[in-house]
């Protein structure tokens, strides 16, 4: 029958805190659970799943034990942090509930495992994922034995760091595997010292601010300084890692939106009520809310630092009229109207949550973001919810017609793209939806790359209310025709203002042969007349046959003979 093994009081608390250290440090720590393996492991009944699960972790964690000598905490550790690795072996086993403990122990005797691929595991890091840095899995090196960096993982793991959160440092810092095991504790040791934080504390840093263990840190860790005492948050969070290392991510965002370390102390404290009210999620949703005006990203961070009743506005499921708005948000009634004449199909009804791809259509992102900056920022909050203007005819009849089909989630996704880009819930919504095919991530990402190669969002956004059928080709197939556009034919993408449809002919077998033959005509001195490249790629083939007949019946030969190849 399968094993089942009592443990001791000291291991049970180990694995209810996730540490490696003796029992006085446990309150450092939440009580999470050590996440299990994934299930299923395809070759176990299910009803012996679970106990062949603890098992082959029991027999795992007696073999790096007794056999390969580590540390029983370490041995235990690696043990029930590596699922995957753990399956793979299990998957390799014939299995019997009878003597599945002994079966695991005798293949492990005669097939040696690659400890380091389990030991990094078990610490957070996936071998296989891409950008994984190689320093961290040496060429030829599968004992723990021969591992010279693993007394690094020891000396951190002796020092509180959660087993499971390890790879955090590693991962952004591989330069800490380098570090003497002396020198980690001495820093560590610094930096309580110097700025009275507990191990706590420490520990939180360092796992969301790795670079604090090998590199001069001071202006982050005086602006922690100032917000966890100064303005007191500590007594807010409680007193475990996993709390603190999510208030130190949330805080981490902010930082990497471009605000100096060292400078932001005292905005941080005075908004420290952020890092305990919201989640990491939501500030996520916020700040990328105002990063899609394209204003500088630090910007962004400072807005929201001073500003942080912000967080609590809801921003995703209003609906506005985008006349109303603007004049709520401070422009006059002879501005509307002169933006209504020349972005129609931005005007309309609208949700909220795609203000910002309706302020960069109508040009106004960079205006938007300083009357947030510089208004009371209530004002995005207390527009009146209810609309009171009727949907558009031609919209909501086509909209009765979408929700009446098959697919009408899948529709239904295409318009939302076009509302988030700017369109509003107009004829030129409906036109647009009608030309479009694809996904609506698919649609997102080309709109997207247009903009990366320097189209003009609302520019952009004009053309797709005439063209919108140049969104349905691929990336590969856009970059090849702008591409040919700026090198062959030596224009810029201001073109594309005048004729967007460029992009929607065929590059190999329709503007390639008419460009390079119309270059032909004018060196061949059979055409003095300089055509437009829209007529020369626009026009039907019989238009353009019959065009090159009016120049030349030779030139006309020629062109017929091309167009057979």
């Amino acid at each position: 029958m399968l094993r089942r093994r009592t443990t001791t009081a000291t291991v049970v608390l180990f694995h209810r805190f996730t540490i490696t250290k003796v029992p006085h440090h446990s309150f450092f720590f939440s009580s999470t659970t050590i996440s299990k393996p994934p299930k299923p492991f395809s070759n176990i009944p299910w009803k012996y799943r679970s106990d062949a699960i603890e098992e082959s972790q029991q027999a795992l964690s007696d073999y790096l034990h007794s056999t390969r000598s580590l540390p029983f905490l370490y041995a235990d550790n690696i043990a029930r942090n590596s699922p995957r690795r753990l399956s793979e072996i299990v998957s390799q086993i014939p299995f019997s509930p009878h003597n599945f403990y002994y079966s695991f122990r005798r293949f492990l005797r005669y097939h040696p495992i690659n400890e380091l691929e389990f030991l990094l595991e078990s610490i957070g890091l996936n071998c296989d994922e891409n950008g994984f840095p190689p320093s961290l899995l040496p060429p030829n090196t599968f004992f723990l034995s021969d591992y010279k960096h693993f007394d690094v993982v020891c000396t951190l793991a002796g020092m509180c760091f959660p087993w499971s959160k390890l790879g955090l440092l590693l991962k952004e810092e591989c330069l800490i595997l380098e570090t003497d095991s002396s020198r980690l504790r001495r820093k560590i040791s610094e930096i309580e010292g110097y700025y009275g934080f507990n191990r706590v504390c420490t520990i939180s840093i360092c796992l969301s601010f790795p670079r604090v263990l090998i590199s001069n840190s001071s202006d982050l860790l005086s602006d922690l300084k100032t917000l966890f005492f100064d303005y007191d948050l500590l007594s807010s969070v409680e007193g475990n890692v996993d709390a603190m290392f999510e208030v130190c991510e949330k805080i981490k965002l902010f930082y990497s939106l471009g605000c100096g370390m060292g400078k932001v102390g005292e905005l941080m404290g005075r908004s420290k009520s952020i890092f305990v009210d919201y989640s990491r999620e939501a500030l996520i949703s916020k700040i990328v809310y105002f990063c899609k005006l394209n204003v500088e990203k630090d910007r962004v961070g400072l807005l929201l630092l001073s500003k942080p009743e912000i967080f609590s506005f809801d921003l995703e499921n209003r609906v506005i009229l985008v006349a109303e708005f603007l004049k709520h948000m401070g422009l006059n009634e002879k501005e509307s109207k002169s933006l209504e004449h020349k972005y129609p199909h931005v005007f309309g009804r609208n949700n909220i949550a795609n203000v910002p791809g309706i302020m960069k259509s109508i040009h106004l992102g960079e205006w938007f973001f300083k009357r947030m900056q510089t208004e009371d920022s209530s004002m995005l909050n207390t527009f009146p919810i209810v609309c009171t203007e009727s949907m558009d005819e031609v919209y909501e009849n086509n909209l009765r017609k979408i929700r009446a089909q098959r697919n009408y989630a899948y529709v239904i996704r295409k318009m939302n793209f076009l509302h988030s880009v700017g369109f509003g819930e107009n004829r030129f919504a409906v036109k647009a939806l009608g030309q479009l095919h694809g996904d609506s991530s698919e649609l997102q990402q080309r709109f997207d790359y247009l903009v990366q190669c320097g189209i003009e969002y609302s520019k952009l956004c004009a053309m797709l209310v005439c063209t919108a059928r140049m969104l349905n080709q691929k990336i590969s197939h856009l970059e090849k025709k702008i591409e040919y556009l700026c090198t062959e034919m030596g224009l810029s993408l201001h073109f594309l203002d005048v004729f967007p449809g460029y992009l929607c002919h065929d590059l190999e077998n329709r503007m390639k042969p008419r460009y390079r033959f119309h270059k032909w005509l004018k060196e061949q001195g059979f055409c003095d007349k300089e055509y437009a490249l829209s007529t020369i790629i626009a026009d039907s083939e019989k238009i353009f046959a019959a065009r090159i007949s009016r120049i030349d019946h030779d030139a006309a030969r020629k062109w017929q003979e091309i167009s057979l190849r």
